[in-house]
């Protein structure tokens, strides 16, 4: 990464993240919401990663010939079903200790991913393109949503699509996202989140736009204690939220 590249990266944000990487994998550990919200952002992502290219879910490779980017993608969570899916998926993060820790995991697996510690602005530098970015839960952690936005954009190809995920800004995820998840059942170490960091939907739709993409989807992702359980709403976006959008073909 050239000095005079421009980054939105926060190093705090990545210093966190850094300091967890090696329990990525480990579903009872400071991940644990993740990997019980992962079958729910992959039934979400995978629906309209197929419905935007005309792929058939039910084929053994739906995803091929598909170029993937994972951005903050962590210990793997994401990129590897992708992989599994016949894309070819290049996993970017900002915090260098998660590469090795996905890198180990991938080859573990028998999976052939392209794990890079960067960010979205550097491969923005280089050219790189993609049919699809995944999005998810990175937003809240950039110093500069709408420049980050504005990079990944960049990085689509024309005709490609974003999906996105975050929380949302308001007294019930504050209690859900912060008090909840982080004081009570102490699911993530206490600061992973900055309430005000968060996004509402109409803002993040109206960041999307302003970037230069288009909005085709929104769906919340809701968690019922009493089932234990995830699920994707068309109407609760009241905490976390995925959307869908893509850059124009002209």
């Amino acid at each position: 990464m050239s000095a005079d590249t421009q980054t939105t990266v926060d190093p705090a944000e990545v210093a966190k993240f850094e300091a967890m990487a090696a329990e990525w994998w480990d579903p009872t550990g400071k991940f644990k919401p993740l990997h019980m919200m992962n079958p729910v952002r992959l039934d979400y992502i995978t629906n309209q990663i197929a419905a935007e290219f005309g792929r058939d879910l039910v084929e053994i490779k739906p995803f091929k010939g598909l170029r993937i980017l994972d951005i903050g993608c962590g210990g793997g969570l994401l990129s590897e079903p992708m992989a599994r899916l016949g894309a070819e998926v290049v996993g970017a993060d900002a915090a260098a200790g998660n590469i090795p820790v996905a890198q180990v995991h991938a080859e573990q697996m028998g999976l052939d991913i392209d794990y890079r510690h960067t960010t979205a602005e550097a491969l923005a530098d280089a050219g790189e393109q993609f049919d699809v970015i995944l999005n998810m839960e990175v937003v809240e952690h950039v110093a500069d949503p709408l420049a980050y936005l504005t990079a990944c954009r960049k990085l689509l190809k024309p005709g490609g699509l974003m999906i996105a995920s975050t929380i949302n800004r308001n007294p019930k995820s504050f209690m859900v996202a912060i008090v909840g998840a982080e004081h009570v059942m102490r699911w993530l170490p206490k600061g992973t989140h900055e309430w005000s960091k968060f996004i509402t939907p109409d803002e993040l739709a109206d960041l999307i736009a302003k970037a230069g993409l288009t909005e085709v989807d929104r769906k919340g992702m809701v968690f019922n204690p009493l089932g234990w359980s995830w699920s994707i709403s068309d109407r609760d976006l009241t905490v976390n939220y995925a959307m869908a959008s893509v850059k124009p073909k002209a």
